[in-house]
């Protein structure tokens, strides 16, 4: 039961996420949460070096899609810009959305890849789904009344996993 909290890995940032070490490992498209995973959960737009890790995947050939359960207008408003697909709404952790972003990429689930802030919704679902997983530090300290909650249930998980020898990283 608790495996399907565990990341595949851990990464502080999507910054610390890099083409070349998707590639090793097979890795063709990225699913990725919005808010307070790209950018704090507040802000709008993307920052300049947000708009260059994008591009930087997208020269290096792996398909970025947004999914999150924010709605449609949030997402919307900060993907067009960017040129990058979306799912708002996305009942995260329920699989439907996941299967719809890897379709719609054209990849098979060994060849994607789910990067989030929370067990609760992006990892749970991803690995729900059979995808690679990677949970990132929340890139902002404050969140919405949803996640708040959801950040307590997670801390508790987090506890667990730490106390059972499954957690690999520091936190």
């Amino acid at each position: 039961m608790l495996k399907r909290f565990l990341p595949g890995e851990y990464a502080k940032s999507v910054f610390h996420i890099y083409p070349h070490f998707l590639k090793e490992k097979g890795i063709k498209g990225i699913i990725t949460d919005l808010d307070n995973t790209l950018v704090e959960w507040d802000r709008p737009n993307a920052t300049p070096k947000l708009k260059n890790w994008f591009e930087m995947m997208e020269q290096n050939g792996i398909k970025v899609t947004i999914v999150s359960n924010n709605n449609e207008k949030r997402v919307r408003s900060f993907s067009e810009p960017l040129n990058i697909p979306f799912i708002s709404k996305a009942g995260k952790p329920r699989a439907k959305a996941f299967k719809k972003a890897a379709e719609q990429m054209g990849l098979k689930k060994e060849e994607v890849v789910v990067i989030g802030d929370q067990l609760l919704t992006d990892v749970l679902g991803g690995n729900l789904c059979g995808f690679h997983t990677i949970l990132v530090v929340p890139v902002s300290s404050t969140d919405g009344f949803w996640t708040r909650i959801n950040r307590k249930i997670e801390r508790k998980i987090l506890k667990l996993l730490k106390q059972k020898g499954m957690l690999h990283w520091e936190e």
